[in-house]
């Protein structure tokens, strides 16, 4: 058997379920936790010619979960994996469970937390946001820096980036254009399809953070790499001064720099976990303490609320802008988990569970875009069909019995969904020349600034549909050439819409 798993190592075309060697962001499928060698070099073409060693016939039959287990390089930080996948565990259930459906109020966008103040403390463990920015820093350091080695330039990298983002995010936004436009003409409320469509895309406000902090990543990299933690020390008192200014004039615009600033500065802190910066229990635990310490001060002392998550009842909220407190928040998260970063390790030796692991991240970006589609199609068909005995009274006994159920089915609704989306996940590889650095960039302005509308505001306004920002991704993504176009030529292998 060990023979075979040595095998399955030098040779990466036996195993068809391994974990991607290509360098990816933080939600995207299999983010490698190592330095993969680049796929367009000589001497990987030359691996990739090399017939792969016969097998030994001798040797015992490995499960795909085991064959999977020995193809991952053994410099994989498998943890970077897991902390993604329950990440988005966490963020689905969640969502899952804070909106409740009802016959009477239909959909409540934050019914639990509206009607059962009790649940706010429990946010500080179930918005997990934070987590995403921990291994996106740590993943989007050891891509730049692998980039840099190769000689590739920014404007290459930040189109890859886009790539992977970007693709999976368009048949979401093509979907939601058409229900809209089919459920006005259909004669539904104005109000009642701006909501639909605001619920569904909610994921598409991280999204916009998450980009916007991609672009800004080489910049901050090298802050971190000349000052260290003062880059992010800077990143949260500055973050501090706008709370400041937002909260003082009573004016949530001032804040929405927040959106960027708090997220960049934690973003450093996966700089430090790669770089061995918070190596030992005792900088991970101060970790903790600083967390604990300023959201304490802030929440107890200060004007922010104790939910981490936005409730009606809140006159300000932690998450919408975002504000500073989520910084701490991620302080604390970060410092757990990776206290139990060996432990972790450990039980990530265990092929099955890897295995399913390196599954979920696989289809990651899918299940996160699509689950709130999942439920809000679900429910409007509860609510058409007056299907009162499978809408239990939101936070009655009833309704709690039932949310494992509710759960399951959602899963149910949200697999398909996956099946015939996640295609477009896999881009194939992008063999073309660099870009003109503004390309990209303003591609990434683009999406940047039409999700930043739809998560706000939903796809339809007073006057209908919101067709510039709902356009704006796919000007972003097509116009600028993100994506390779079927019709632009080129050589096989380069992606295109069809293709992806």
């Amino acid at each position: 058997m060990e023979r075979e798993r040595a095998r399955l190592r030098r040779d990466p075309r036996a195993v068809a379920c391994r974990p991607s060697d290509d360098e990816e962001p933080a939600i995207s499928p299999a983010t490698p936790a190592h330095d993969p060698a680049d796929a367009s070099t000589p001497a990987a073409s030359a691996r990739r010619a090399a017939e792969p060693p016969p097998a030994d016939p001798a040797a015992p039959r490995l499960t795909r979960a085991q064959k999977v287990d020995a193809a991952t390089p053994a410099s994989r930080n498998r943890v970077v994996d897991l902390l993604r996948a329950l990440a988005i565990t966490v963020v689905v259930l969640g969502h899952w469970t804070i909106m409740a459906v009802s016959s009477t109020g239909g959909i409540e966008p934050h019914g639990v937390l509206d009607g059962a103040r009790w649940t706010h403390p429990l946010t500080w463990i179930f918005q997990v946001m934070p987590i995403f920015f921990l291994v996106g820093g740590y993943s989007n350091a050891l891509s730049w820096r692998s980039a840099r080695r190769r000689g590739e330039g920014y404007a290459a990298w930040l189109r890859a980036r886009l790539r992977r983002l970007g693709i999976p995010l368009l048949p979401l936004l093509a979907v939601w254009v058409i229900v809209c436009a089919v459920a006005l003409a259909a004669g539904a409320g104005v109000d009642t399809v701006r909501l639909a469509s605001q619920m569904a895309l909610i994921p598409t406000w991280f999204l916009a953070s998450y980009l916007l902090v991609i672009v800004v990543a080489p910049a901050c990299l090298v802050l971190w790499e000349r000052i260290g933690w003062w880059s992010v020390v800077g990143g949260i008192v500055l973050a501090g001064a706008i709370d400041a200014l937002s909260i003082a004039f009573d004016n949530p615009y001032l804040g929405y720099p927040n959106y960027l600033i708090v997220w960049a500065a934690f973003h450093q802190v996966g700089y430090a976990w790669l770089d061995g910066r918070l190596a030992g229990l005792g900088r991970r635990l101060a970790l903790v303490g600083i967390g604990a310490l300023g959201l304490a001060l802030l929440v107890g002392l200060g004007p922010y609320p104790v939910s981490m998550i936005t409730a009606g009842g809140d006159a300000i909220s932690n998450s919408s802008p975002t504000r500073v407190t989520m910084a701490f928040l991620g302080l604390v998260q970060a410092g757990i988990v990776l206290s139990l970063e060996a432990p972790l390790a450990r039980l990530l030796t265990r092929p099955r569970l890897w295995f399913a692991t390196v599954l979920v991240n696989q289809r990651i970006m899918s299940w996160f875009l699509w689950h709130l589609t999942a439920l809000v199609g679900v429910a409007h068909l509860l609510l058409a069909l007056d299907a009162t005995a499978l809408l239990p009274e939101p936070l009655t006994a009833t309704w709690w019995a039932t949310r494992p159920l509710w759960a399951l089915g959602l899963l149910a609704v949200t697999a398909v969904l996956v099946l015939v989306f996640g295609r477009f996940e896999t881009p194939r590889p992008d063999p073309r020349p660099a870009p003109p650095l503004w390309m990209p960039v303003l591609a990434a302005v683009c999406v940047v600034g039409g999700l930043a509308v739809l998560a706000g505001s939903g796809m339809v306004g007073a006057n209908g549909l919101r067709l510039v920002p709902a356009a704006l991704p796919f000007v972003g993504m097509l116009a600028l050439g993100v994506v390779r176009m079927p019709w632009s030529g080129g050589t096989e292998g380069e992606d295109s819409v069809a293709s992806e």
